[in-house]
């Protein structure tokens, strides 16, 4: 199925989603927050998307919004598209988990938790993987200041 048919389909679910096609060979759909998880299980459960296979899941930081960029695919019918949630929320970012979606999520929320402080509602077991558990801010956020580094220049 091409991305025409799966625009089509997608974006029969909710008049709120925005679509990228130019420049990318995945179609790019842009999710609003509160609509996250009602879109991520349609794409997973419909017969004709039926998107299984969950494999990145990245934490963005755009400047002035965070965001995540999922990229998912469909073992049935062998098609990708990327989903991308934002939020303008700097202090307080949070997004609900689509781990009981897609498992391979789990890994991955944590390490968006860990490297940018976006939140995940609904996670089992959010927390620090790399970092220690008393660091000092999101090191890969734009704005994060590396204090060691500071020191050393």
């Amino acid at each position: 199925m091409g991305n025409t048919e799966l625009k089509n389909i997608i974006g029969s679910w909710s008049e709120n989603l925005t679509f990228v096609e130019e420049g990318s060979e995945f179609l790019i759909v842009e999710v609003p927050a509160n609509e996250l998880r009602d879109i991520a299980e349609k794409l997973k459960t419909n017969k004709d998307t039926a998107f299984d296979y969950l494999f990145s899941l990245t934490g963005v930081d755009y400047g002035t919004e965070l965001g995540i960029v999922y990229h998912i695919e469909s073992t049935t019918h062998n098609h990708m598209i990327v989903m991308k949630v934002k939020t303008e929320d700097r202090e307080t970012p949070n997004f609900d988990t689509v781990t009981d979606i897609w498992a391979a999520a789990y890994f991955n929320e944590s390490e968006a938790y860990d490297l940018f402080g976006i939140k995940f509602n609904g996670h089992k077991n959010l927390r620090r993987i790399f970092l220690d558990d008393d660091w000092k801010g999101w090191p890969l956020r734009k704005d994060y200041v590396d204090e060691f580094n500071m020191l050393t220049r």
